[in-house]
């Protein structure tokens, strides 16, 4: 019989890890799992990934809409801001509100240069108008 009672100390008994229920593939009907995004049997797309929000792809997007107005929104039906604001994810909802507020920032800026490159231009013209009217031409 041993003499100190540290001995025969019961571990606690640690409860089991929650397995998350398993769903179903509706193409081959294998169970997978809630964060699949496709099925590991037949390759069927499950759910939508989140868009990418790696460094690259942020500077990417918002390269693209810092340069954006000054390109006319010509390529605006590719810019994925939109598309990163409506994701469920938050790293890529953070992304899409910073792209928009880059593509509004440089589409006032852009806005702002062309009036006075307008403005400037029409004073040289005047100016040129002005000196050739003093010339008597």
């Amino acid at each position: 019989m041993p003499e100190n009672n540290d001995t025969f100390k019961i571990d606690p008994v640690t409860p089991p890890v929650p397995v998350p229920p398993a769903s179903i593939c509706p193409v081959c009907h294998a169970p997978v799992l809630p964060e699949y995004y496709f099925c590991p049997n037949c390759g069927t797309n499950l759910r939508a990934a989140p868009p990418k929000t790696d460094a690259l792809t942020q500077a990417g997007i918002y390269l693209f809409s810092i340069v954006l107005p000054m390109i006319a929104f010509i390529a605006v039906t590719r810019w994925p801001g939109i598309k990163y604001m409506r994701s469920g994810d938050p790293r890529a909802r953070a992304v899409g509100i910073t792209a928009t507020v880059l593509l509004a920032a440089s589409t006032i800026i852009t806005c702002w240069l062309a009036y006075v490159w307008i403005v400037q231009a029409m004073q040289s013209a005047q100016q040129s108008v002005q000196s050739i009217n003093t010339l008597g031409l």
